[in-house]
């Protein structure tokens, strides 16, 4: 199921939409949109996994691990 909602953006993002959207890169504005914002939940989801991980101080593993992914660049493209 999808929701139609209206949102203002500024131009330059806008442009920025269309370019993707004239390259192929997106289908369409809508999907443009739907795809950063799964990007940016999927970042969210980790940023909050490395704090549960930061927590712990139970598991030696677990605890280099946190100490590794946090010292990692966070990129979650596609």
């Amino acid at each position: 199921m999808t929701v139609q909602i209206t949102v203002r953006l500024p131009d330059d993002l806008v442009a920025f939409v269309d370019v993707l959207v004239a390259d192929g890169a997106v289908t369409s504005r809508a999907d443009a949109v739907a795809r950063a914002l799964t990007r940016e939940r999927r970042r969210q989801t980790a940023l909050a996994d490395v704090a549960i991980l930061r927590r712990g101080g139970s598991d030696p593993d677990l605890d280099a691990l946190a100490e590794h992914t946090a010292a990692q660049p966070l990129d979650l493209g596609d």
